[in-house]
C-alpha cells in the first residue's frame, strides 16, 4: 500500500490505497501481509478452465436436487386436474390453501443452520425430508391431511433455494455467481416442462394399484427425490478447503479469488448475532425485499398455476394442456441462462432484472385483456421468461452487494387465482401486474441509492488519498469485517 504514517499501527491495520485482485500482496501500512497470493498463479484461461471444472463438479447435483424441488412443490397444479379435488372433497377456497406453505418463515434459519453444519450433510437432509413428505402426499385420505402434508413440504424444502445460493458463494466470486445460480435454477424452468410431461404419461396410471393418476404422480416423484437425497449426501463437495477434486494449487487460487473479492482482507465468514442484526437494519435487505416479492410472486403464480390458466382458454383437453406447459417452460430456460451469462459478462445486475420485469409485466397486461386465447398463451411465454429469468438477477443482486456470509443469509401469488374468478383471473393478473408495478420502482430506486454510495465511497477515497500519510484514516482488519459492503473499498455492483 503507498504511504506510509509517521506512528505505526498494529499489524492488522489497514489504510485507504488501490488494490486489485492481481496484486502479488496485500499488506498493512506496517508492511504485514493480509491476504497473500498463492506461489502458483492462474493466467485468465487457466482460471476460467478450472472454474469449469468445478462447474462440472458441482452443479449437476445442485441443479438436480432444485429440478426435483420445484416439480415436487408444482406438481399439485397437475394432480389437480387429475381429479385431486374430487377425491378429497375439496371446494371453494380449499386448493389455494393447499398451496400456502410458509417457505421464507424457515429460509433463514435454514441457511444458519447450513453455516452449522456440512452443506453435504444438510441440503441431502431437507431432500431426503422433503421427498419422504411428497411421497406419503400420494396416501392422504383426505384435505386435512393434503395441508399437513404442504406445510411439511414448505419447511423441508424452504432451505434448498437460499442454502444453494449461499453454498454458491463459498465458491465464486461476486460477478460470476448471477451464471451459476442461473444454471441450478433454469432446473426449475425445466421441472416445469418435466412435470408436463410426467403428468401426461403418469395420468395412464389411473386406477393402477387402486390409486388414482394423482396419487401416482405424488408417490413417484417422491421417490425420485429420496434416490437423489441419498446421492447428494457424497455427491456434494463442501468447500473450495476440502475438495479432493482440485489440486492443492487450484484449491489455494481458488479460495484467494474468493477471499480477495471485493475486500483486501476478506470477509467476515462467522455467524453472530452482530451480523444478523446488522443484515436485519440493512435498507439493501428492505429494499431488496420489494423487488423480490414483485418477482417471486408472479413466477409461482405461473408455477402453481400455468396449467389451470391454460385449461382456463377453454380449448384444450386435459392432456393437451399439461403438453402446451412444456415449450413454455423451455423457452423460459433457455432465456434464464442466456440473459445470465449476459449479466455476468458485463458485471451489470439492475438492467437484467428491469428487462424481466418488463417482460413479465407485459406478459399479464397481455392476459388481463380481451386477447384472443393464442395471444394470451405468447403472453404466457413472457410472464414465464421474465419471473424466472428475473430471479437469479434479483438474488445475485442481493448477494454482490453484500458482504460477510452471515449477511447474506438473511436476506401471496398461492391465494390469488380463484376458481371462482374463471376463466378471466382478473385479480390473480391484476395482482401480478401491482407487484411487477412495485418492483419497478423498487429495484430502480435501489439501483440509484447504490450509485449514490458509490459516489460517496469515491470521494471519501480521493479526500483521504490527498491528506498526508499521517493524517489518513487507518482501519483496523476486524474494522473492515465489521464493515463489509460498508467499507470504502467496496464497490457495489449495479
Amino acid at each position: 500500500m503507498k504511504g506510509q504514517p509517521t506512528e505505526t499501527p498494529s499489524p492488522a491495520s489497514f489504510a485507504y490505497g488501490e488494490y486489485k485482485a492481481e496484486d502479488e500482496q496485500i499488506e498493512s501500512p506496517a508492511g504485514h501481509a493480509v491476504l497473500t497470493r498463492p506461489a502458483r498463479v492462474f493466467t485468465p484461461e487457466e482460471e476460467a478452465k478450472l472454474y469449469r471444472k468445478i462447474d462440472i463438479r458441482i452443479m449437476p447435483i445442485l441443479a438436480l436436487l432444485y429440478l426435483l424441488s420445484f416439480m415436487d412443490r408444482g406438481n399439485i397444479g397437475n394432480a389437480r386436474l387429475n381429479g385431486l379435488e374430487k377425491d378429497l372433497n375439496m371446494k371453494g377456497f380449499d386448493y389455494n390453501i393447499a398451496l400456502t406453505a410458509s417457505y421464507c418463515l424457515f429460509e433463514v434459519p435454514a441457511n444458519l443452520m447450513l453455516k452449522k453444519l456440512r452443506p453435504s450433510i444438510w441440503l441431502a437432509s431437507i431432500t431426503l425430508v422433503w421427498g419422504t413428505v411428497m411421497t406419503l402426499m400420494g396416501v392422504v385420505q383426505s384435505y386435512g391431511g393434503l395441508v399437513a402434508c404442504r406445510v411439511a413440504l414448505g419447511v423441508a424444502e424452504s432451505g434448498l433455494f437460499p442454502g444453494v445460493v449461499l453454498y454458491l458463494t463459498f465458491w465464486y466470486p461476486r460477478h460470476m455467481c448471477q451464471f451459476r445460480i442461473a444454471l441450478f435454477f433454469a432446473a426449475a424452468t425445466l421441472a416445469g416442462a418435466f412435470s408436463g410431461l410426467l403428468a401426461y404419461l403418469i395420468g395412464k396410471m389411473q386406477g393402477v394399484g387402486g390409486y388414482s393418476a394423482w396419487r401416482w404422480i405424488f408417490i413417484l416423484e417422491g421417490l425420485a427425490t429420496i434416490v437423489a437425497g441419498v446421492i447428494a449426501f457424497w455427491a456434494i463437495c463442501d468447500l473450495p478447503s476440502t475438495a479432493s477434486f482440485l489440486s492443492e494449487e487450484e484449491r489455494a487460487w481458488v479460495i484467494w479469488r474468493k477471499r480477495s473479492d471485493g475486500s483486501s482482507v476478506g470477509e467476515a465468514e462467522g455467524i453472530s448475532w452482530k451480523y444478523i442484526l446488522q443484515a436485519a437494519g440493512s435498507w439493501q435487505v428492505w429494499l431488496s425485499t420489494a423487488y423480490y416479492i414483485s418477482v417471486v410472486t408472479p413466477l409461482y403464480g405461473v408455477g402453481l398455476f400455468l396449467p389451470t390458466i391454460i385449461k382456463s382458454f377453454g380449448k384444450f383437453t386435459t392432456p393437451q394442456v399439461q403438453l402446451l406447459t412444456v415449450p413454455v417452460y423451455a423457452v423460459a430456460c433457455v432465456w434464464v441462462v442466456v440473459s445470465a451469462k449476459m449479466a455476468d459478462n458485463r458485471g451489470k445486475r439492475y438492467i437484467f432484472v428491469l428487462t424481466n420485469q418488463i417482460m413479465c409485466l407485459i406478459g399479464f397486461v397481455i392476459n388481463i385483456s380481451p386477447a384472443p386465447s393464442g395471444v394470451k398463451y405468447f403472453g404466457l411465454f413472457l410472464c414465464a421468461s421474465g419471473s424466472y429469468g428475473a430471479l437469479p438477477a434479483v438474488v445475485t443482486w442481493l448477494g454482490n452487494n453484500l458482504s460477510g456470509q452471515a449477511k447474506r443469509s438473511v436476506s401471496v401469488s398461492s391465494n390469488i387465482y380463484i376458481a371462482a374468478n374463471a376463466p378471466h383471473y382478473y385479480i390473480g393478473h391484476g395482482v401480478e401486474i401491482a407487484m411487477l408495478t412495485m418492483g419497478l420502482f423498487a429495484s430502480t430506486a435501489y439501483a440509484l441509492l447504490l450509485k449514490r454510495e458509490n459516489g460517496k465511497k469515491e470521494k471519501e477515497i480521493a479526500f483521504q488519498n490527498s491528506l498526508p500519510d499521517h493524517e489518513r484514516r487507518i482501519y483496523t482488519v476486524q474494522e473492515l469485517h465489521d464493515l463489509g459492503d460498508k467499507a470504502p473499498e467496496f464497490t457495489y455492483t449495479i
